[in-house]
């Protein structure tokens, strides 16, 4: 099925909604990675596989296995070229990648080794190496399903992947016995899928520094309304006369002012994010946001929508709650428009209430138990009266206080607590 004739209900819109955004970060040469959490079966596989569609195709220059940009070569065939060099070899059009990799990829698959079709060619056999995947791949997408079991299973596919997401553009290095080390910049996006509630469990359990590499984190639920079912059965959407070509605008037009990154700075300082790479997220997903809505100009209503996705694999829920919080502040007060002292996020930030041990509330509080003593009955007319509410005879139980008991005073009578002054509750052991 195609892309635009998927039903987009309310449990997996985020995810369409995250894919456009990713989609136009990769073709303005920023890779955007998203990671899709959910059940089995809730369609984040199909979607993310569906969404080749929307990328448009890219310029190479011709026959470069690398997919060198020809206003930008990278490759080590390419990269020391002059653009007349690169104009006598010409370019083409190619689409752009979509690749995948599988828990059974090997490193040198991945990454790259020695190309063995030059290796043990008869008229000119020479040693040259072929791009894994990845490599490959550049400036386009690469997938990977069930990723958290990747990274329970692959953890050296799983560090590879941390070098490539580490930075923007990432880079790989490919490593074969007598040959030099090649490295270079690889500009690709990294998409997956994982089912949380199935084994390993969550990626941020199993692999918490792969995790935070993903720019986005978007839950996707199963389909709530009726209709919504009926219409992936019958395969029909209601948006597929109404879907258009999908644009690609350019983000070097989206702005983003500098109180806009001053509020990022101090939701990253007081709120103790723990990656730099967390508020970079929002920034980028903020532009993102404006350009979908066809602005010029990222607003504080982009960081506000950005928060969720770009938060929730980073810090609890309550933290996320608290900097929605500020951020409503900020759109409140308006003689502060943009920013926030530690001060006032302090103020108005909810934070829970703990009620601090003092001896004028705990006498309070005995002056009060004091008062209602002699209103409950004895022990042993508890007990009498217990009994007899076991006893079926006995419909209006009385209660009976012994008054023969001998009392033996202390040898010094002591002082009520209600008579004593709060610096004589107190007292050293010296002084008793």
């Amino acid at each position: 099925m195609q892309y635009h004739q998927l039903i987009r209900h309310n449990g997996i819109e985020p995810l369409f909604h995250a894919i456009e955004m990713s989609v136009i970060a990769a073709c303005n040469h920023l890779p955007f990675h998203l990671h899709a959490e959910g059940l089995r079966g809730t369609g984040k596989t199909t979607a993310l596989r569906a969404a080749h569609a929307l990328l448009p195709p890219i310029e190479r220059i011709k026959g470069c296995i690398y997919n060198c940009d020809p206003k930008n070569p990278h490759c080590p065939q390419h990269k020391n070229l002059t653009q007349e060099e690169i104009a006598t070899i010409g370019t083409e059009f190619v689409p752009r990648p979509f690749l995948e990799i599988s828990h059974s990829a090997k490193i040198a698959s991945v990454v790259g080794s020695i190309d063995l079709s030059k290796l043990v060619n008869s008229e000119n056999s020479t040693a040259a190496l072929l791009p894994g995947t990845i490599p490959q791949a550049h400036r386009g997408i690469i997938f990977v399903d069930e990723i958290n079991r990747l990274a329970d299973t692959s953890p050296e596919l799983a560090d590879i992947l941390l070098d490539v997401m580490g930075t923007k553009p990432g880079r790989i290095q490919i490593e074969e016995a007598g040959l030099p080390i090649v490295e270079m910049p690889v500009e690709v996006s990294i998409w997956a899928a994982s089912n949380p509630d199935e084994e390993p469990g969550r990626l941020a359990d199993v692999r918490r520094q792969l995790s935070d590499r993903f720019d986005l984190t978007i839950p996707v639920k199963q389909p709530s309304d009726v209709t919504s079912v009926q219409r992936i059965l019958n395969q029909t959407s209601p948006d597929t006369e109404l879907f258009q070509t999908f644009s690609i605008p350019k983000l070097d037009n989206i702005s983003f002012r500098d109180d806009l990154q001053q509020i990022l700075a101090t939701i990253y300082v007081q709120f103790n994010l723990e990656s730099i790479r967390s508020i970079q997220a929002i920034e980028t997903a903020s532009r993102l946001e404006a350009a979908i809505s066809q602005r010029n100009t990222a607003q504080i209503d982009d960081i506000i929508k950005a928060i969720l996705p770009t938060l929730s694999h980073r810090v609890s829920m309550q933290t996320i709650e608290q900097i929605l919080h500020y951020l409503d502040l900020i759109k409140s007060h308006q003689e502060i428009p943009f920013s926030l002292s530690a001060g006032v996020i302090a103020e108005h930030t909810p934070k829970p209430t703990i009620k601090k041990f003092s001896l004028s509330r705990l006498q309070q509080f005995l002056k009060q138990l004091i008062k209602l003593l002699p209103k409950f009955p004895s022990m042993s007319a508890l007990t009498a009266n217990t009994k007899r509410n076991e006893d079926p005879s006995h419909h209006q139980p009385q209660l009976k206080t012994s008054t023969k008991e001998d009392i033996i005073s202390p040898p010094k009578i002591a002082t009520p607590l209600s008579e004593l002054k709060e610096a004589d509750w107190l007292q050293k052991p010296e002084e008793k």
